[in-house]
């Protein structure tokens, strides 16, 4: 029970406290946790089997109480007491047993009682004499016998619809109705249908004013229902409604007879419905009914009314579904409407002399029209509504003419043709309202809507356009309020399209094939309210687009979209969160693409992967570049790392070579033969370093340069000629040679210029270039004094550094050397 109490839900969220739903939770008595504020409150399908005094006096605000099928049995005195304010009760369905004299007193404002279905037997039993603002009584379904309307009747001069209908009345009398004659109800309505009458007292209804009266399903022969008719005789009625439900058919045979008792009866309006057995010959039955304004035939087999008088002054006509054969050659001369609709074995419009028709509803016909429109068609000139929609073929070949006065003009589902041959509307300049949806057009011609100046809803969806682009094609429609472009395969839209409709408040745009959500294309519409753009496939919108939104827009629909949930589009998935209050069914927004197997809403994607994505990202990308530029270091100075690892190898031990010679090989020639003999074979003799005599065999050529020549020498000798400045292996050679000078702090590098060298050529090597021009280097001049200079002043190089010998001490001693400068 407690459970069930707090499952009443609130219907109205927008002003809470004041709607509360509470059927079908196995109630035994009233929740205790409903406000008492609450003004509509459903209790329906429970089991309130009693109503107690002051059941509801807490709910003083209340206006709708619905107690429908609670299987009350007793309702005692005062049960609504206090519910000053409630003008709707519904008690349908209860098998009321006890319904106490004071049950519904304190209803003050009670406007509506319904009571079907709860076992009421008289209305002589019913306690409602003081209910003075009532308006409709609900007494359907129940076991009543008698018409008889109680005395307490009088009391009641606001009741305007009495519901009798499916009862067991079969007879009534005079005497019934006598307190309608006492005091009339001029706007009362009675609804008598599907109880089976069988007899009227003639006179019963003479001089009895009725606003309507429902005789439907009634009579079980054509002779009862004649006689019944004939029994209503003197009454003077708004609207008179006979004939049988579509699904309660009593009568085996109609003939005219049976509304011959028509012709006195004072009748304003009438409706006749369903009746199968109705004879095609008897089209004169309606000449009781020449004078009545308004006519309306609900599947009638007529078949035609070629019959009719030209002097019926009706003035509102329908025929709905009544099996014409062709379409009525009408010359009804004060008809004002005409309603002609679900007739489907007319297939072609047959020309009418309608003079002051004004409302024309031709729809849901298989009717073909080869020129249509203009005055001629449907003669007269003062049309203001026109519906030819669900139709065939309509070859728009007029141009409306006669036609300036139409305010309504409805097409759709019917075929148009010609539509884009010229500005078929452009005399229409009257009209408020055009649908021309689902015609099967497709739209070329730009000037397909001028003239229409006082349009102000235009619906065209499930139509095409050329290049399924939406262009400028509403350029004098500045006062449309309602334009409906829905499924018409848009992919673009015009940047200009939207820019001559500044009173527009309501777009659709739902069911396209737009891939973006272009909010600059709406800038223009400042009056704006409502926007559909579900069923698209838009991805996401660009962050300065959405602040191009109209800012009177209340009501936005982006669901059934294809939204790329990625960190891309952060800031839209950021947007729609911040904008909950305009999304319309935003938990229903859907990523287009399932997340770790899953469909995700657009509200569950998490700002917080995006910063976290982006913080690996940043990581990663630092990571490969500190790798990669390492890398690079590694690869391009691999050499210069195993020299300095040498250097850490070799650094304390003896060199076994004086010197490590740098050389092109075109200059191998000068190298043995002056080089090596002067050097080796001199006193003191120089071990040095060759790559052809030297280099240990099976080793890369790079290793054996660094480890053999470079961490066994004490010196460096590089050769510089024009081969040597050409050659990648020498410039190689030379650039570790400049790195092993700088980690080893007894190296030096002796430099040796064999040939004058282009200074434009030596500058393609700038740092050699720039070291010739600061340091001293040797020259070599093939003469007898050059050549003396040249030996001393190499010898005197290279012995800088070198441990003495007793043999070379000597020899040193001897031959003092000085060494000069050559720049």
């Amino acid at each position: 029970m407690l459970r069930s109490l707090l499952r009443c839900m609130q219907k109205d969220t927008v002003v809470p406290n004041i709607s509360y739903q509470c059927m079908e939770l196995n109630l035994y008595k009233i929740p205790d946790n409903i406000p008492v504020s609450t003004e509509m409150l459903d209790l329906s399908f429970n089991y309130l089997r009693h109503l107690g005094s002051h059941n509801f006096s807490r709910f003083p605000e209340l206006q709708v109480l619905d107690l429908s099928r609670c299987e009350i049995k007793i309702i005692e005195d005062n049960t609504f007491q206090g519910l000053n304010h409630l003008s709707t009760l519904i008690l349908t369905g209860n098998p009321i047993q006890s319904l106490a004299w004071g049950a519904f007193s304190g209803l003050s404002s009670l406007q509506k009682l319904v009571a079907v279905e709860t076992n009421l037997v008289s209305l002589d039993d019913f306690p409602i004499g003081h209910l003075k603002t009532l308006k409709e009584l609900n007494v359907a379904h129940n076991f009543i016998h008698s018409f008889k309307l109680p005395e307490y009747f009088s009391n009641l001069p606001n009741l305007e619809h009495l519901d009798l209908s499916n009862n067991k009345i079969q007879n009534i009398y005079y005497e019934d109705v006598k307190v309608l004659h006492q005091m009339p109800l001029l706007n009362l309505s009675l609804d008598l249908s599907l109880n089976p009458l069988e007899f009227i007292e003639p006179g019963t209804f003479k001089e009895i004013k009725l606003n309507g009266l429902t005789l439907r399903s009634n009579f079980n022969s054509s002779y009862v229902m004649k006689t019944c008719i004939q029994g209503l005789a003197g009454l003077k009625i708004n609207r008179l409604v006979l004939g049988e439900f579509k699904n309660e058919r009593k009568l085996q045979k109609f003939d005219r007879s049976c509304l011959e008792g028509l012709c006195n009866l004072t009748i304003e309006q009438f409706r006749i419905a369903y009746l199968n057995k109705f004879s095609r010959n008897d089209t004169d039955l309606f000449n009781c009914l020449a004078n009545v304004s308004m006519i309306s035939l609900l599947s009638i087999p007529l078949g035609s009314l070629q019959a009719l008088l030209k002097d019926f002054r009706w003035q509102h006509l329908e025929m709905i579904n009544c099996d014409f054969d062709k379409f009525p050659a009408l010359e009804l001369r004060s008809l004002k409407k005409f309603v002609f609709t679900d007739n489907k074995d007319v297939s072609s419009f047959t020309k009418t002399e309608l003079p002051s028709l004004q409302y024309l509803d031709l729809k849901r016909n298989h009717l073909s029209f080869k020129t249509c429109c203009s005055h001629t068609d449907f003669g007269t000139t003062n049309l203001k509504h026109l519906d030819l929609s669900f139709n065939d073929v309509i070859t728009l070949s007029s141009n409306f003419m006669g036609l300036e006065q139409l305010e309504h003009l409805d097409f759709q589902h019917s075929t148009l043709k010609q539509i884009n041959a010229f500005s078929t509307f452009l005399s229409l300049r009257n009209l408020r309202y055009l649908d021309i949806s689902y015609t099967n057009i497709r739209i070329v011609f730009h000037g397909i809507f001028t003239g229409l100046v006082s349009l102000q809803t235009l619906k065209m969806a499930g139509n095409s356009f050329q290049n399924n682009l939406l262009p400028d094609i509403f350029t004098e429609l500045t006062n449309l309020t309602i334009l409906d472009l829905s499924k018409c395969q848009l992919e673009q839209v015009s940047w200009t399209a939207f820019h001559s409709l500044p009173s527009l408040q309501v777009l659709n745009m739902s069911h396209n094939k737009l891939l973006s959500l272009d909010t600059f294309l709406y800038e223009p519409l400042h009056s704006l309210r409502i926007l559909d753009c579900s069923f698209n496939r838009i991805t996401a919108s660009k962050e300065q687009e959405l602040r191009s939104l109209p800012r009177n827009l209340t009501w936005l629909n982006l669901t059934q979209n294809e939204f790329a949930c990625v960190c891309e589009h952060q800031s839209f998935l950021q947007w729609v969160k911040d904008q909950r209050q305009l999304l319309v069914g935003a938990e229903q927004m859907m990523c287009a693409e399932p997340v770790d197997g899953k469909v995700m809403p657009v509200l569950g994607f998490r700002n917080a992967t995006c910063q976290m994505s982006k913080t690996i990202i940043s990581v990663s990308v630092v990571t490969v570049l500190l790798v990669s530029v390492v890398g690079v270091l590694v690869y391009k100075f691999y050499f210069h790392l195993m020299l300095l690892a040498g250097c850490k190898k070799y650094g304390r031990g003896e060199s076994t070579y004086d010197a490590f010679v740098i050389y092109s090989s075109q200059d191998e020639a000068w190298v043995r033969n002056e080089l090596v003999k002067n050097l080796e074979e001199g006193v003191p003799p120089f071990q040095l370093c060759l790559h052809y005599r030297d280099f240990i065999p099976g080793v890369a050529i790079a290793a054996n340069i660094i480890q053999e020549g470079f961490h066994k020498s004490r010196k460096v000798i590089v050769v510089v000629s024009q081969h040597f400045i050409q050659s990648r292996w020498c410039i190689f050679e030379y650039e570790i040679a400049q790195t092993w000078q700088f980690l080893s702090s007894r190296a030096g590098i002796i430099f040796i210029v064999l040939q004058k060298l282009e200074k434009s050529l030596l500058r393609q090597q700038v740092e050699l270039y720039r070291l010739l021009n600061r340091n001293t280097y040797l020259e070599w001049e093939d003469s007898v004094l050059g050549r003396h200079v040249f030996w001393r002043r190499l010898r005197k190089a290279l012995l800088a550094g070198k441990p003495r010998s007793p043999e070379g001490t000597a020899d040193a001693e001897t031959n003092p050397q000085e060494a000069t400068t050559s720049t």
